[in-house]
């Protein structure tokens, strides 16, 4: 498809309504301006998304718009035209504050770092209307509190249909139910989860990703044959080695250690035995420290050339 027809696809799906909450029954509260604060690849894949499902007032910063038009674009094409329509169709901004004045929900997509996000939630407060409930006092912390859920999205985002619930303690049926709705005029297939470290994805993966690389450290077994071990003995679509270089090694590592915290936490707490908890091997942070982060650095437990790829000796 060429560039040109591309940005008419775009265009398209821009003129067109959003779909309402009425696939959960709930025709409160409508999502209708969706604000996606980050630039990274999940920020932009989801701005990807949102903007084909046909939402209004799509505030992302320039680079978002670029990172989309790499995505649509075959490689080696000129993206400037692509860019240039999403620029034209989609409110884009470098303000926060004109980012997520007018949005209905604003979808955070920053780095994974605890502080950082906390500082943003905490400048939301002073800057965002209702967010999916406004007839909520939004001077009220506790009431704040109810209108807050997770949409966990899995990389690359335009691809990967699932996307994860999630309700907290204080949540409010209603706002999760139109985080459901939202998920499904995504395209993407939503299930509801618990805030518990790690969801539901992440949690079950963590164990059989601290297998494999314990496997490697006592010698079992080579990083390539668990990864073929895993393709063709139980059918999955990549290796976990493969997995941790798509994703990031750097990236791998703190989800790591933010869902091993949590859960040690949680057994710490008496919510589950201390048993369950146990701990992680040090082959990912060895190679975060030697600079091999995966594919975005080139070299990761695999390296990484324009054609394919080749084991590390």
């Amino acid at each position: 498809m060429s560039a040109t027809k591309r940005l008419q696809t775009i265009q398209s799906h821009l003129s067109t309504a959003p779909v309402s909450g009425s696939g959960s029954g709930i025709a409160k509260p409508e999502i209708k301006v969706v604000a996606v604060y980050g630039a990274g690849l999940m920020g932009a894949g989801i701005a990807q998304v949102a903007a084909f499902a046909g939402y209004d007032g799509l505030a992302i910063i320039r680079k978002s718009s670029e990172r989309i038009a790499k995505h649509m674009a075959p490689e080696g094409t000129d993206t400037a035209p692509i860019i240039d329509g999403i620029v034209k169709a989609i409110k884009t901004t470098t303000d926060r504050a004109e980012a997520v004045k007018d949005a209905d929900l604003v979808i955070e997509a920053i780095i994974e770092d605890l502080a950082i996000k906390q500082d943003f939630f905490k400048y939301l407060d002073t800057v965002a209307n209702g967010l999916l409930i406004k007839e909520i006092n939004a001077k009220c912390p506790q009431e704040r509190k109810k209108r807050f859920g997770g949409l966990h999205f899995f990389n690359p985002v335009p691809v990967m249909r699932l996307v994860e619930v999630i309700r907290t303690e204080d949540t409010l049926p209603e706002v999760d139910d139109a985080l459901y709705a939202f998920g499904k005029s995504l395209k993407k297939k939503p299930i509801r989860a618990k805030d518990t470290p790690g969801f539901i994805v992440n949690r079950l993966l963590m164990p059989l990703n601290r297998e494999a690389i314990r496997m490697v450290e006592r010698g079992d077994a080579t990083f390539q044959d668990v990864d073929t071990a895993m393709k063709l003995g139980a059918g999955h679509p990549m290796g976990p080695f493969e997995l941790f270089d798509y994703v990031g090694l750097a990236n791998k590592a703190d989800t790591n250690l933010l869902v091993g915290k949590g859960w040690v936490k949680r057994a710490e707490q008496g919510y589950i035995p201390k048993a369950y908890v146990e701990p992680q091997g040090t082959l990912i942070q060895d190679l975060v420290a030697q600079g091999k982060l995966g594919r975005k650095s080139g070299e990761g437990f695999y390296k990484y050339e324009q054609k394919g790829k080749k084991s590390l000796t």
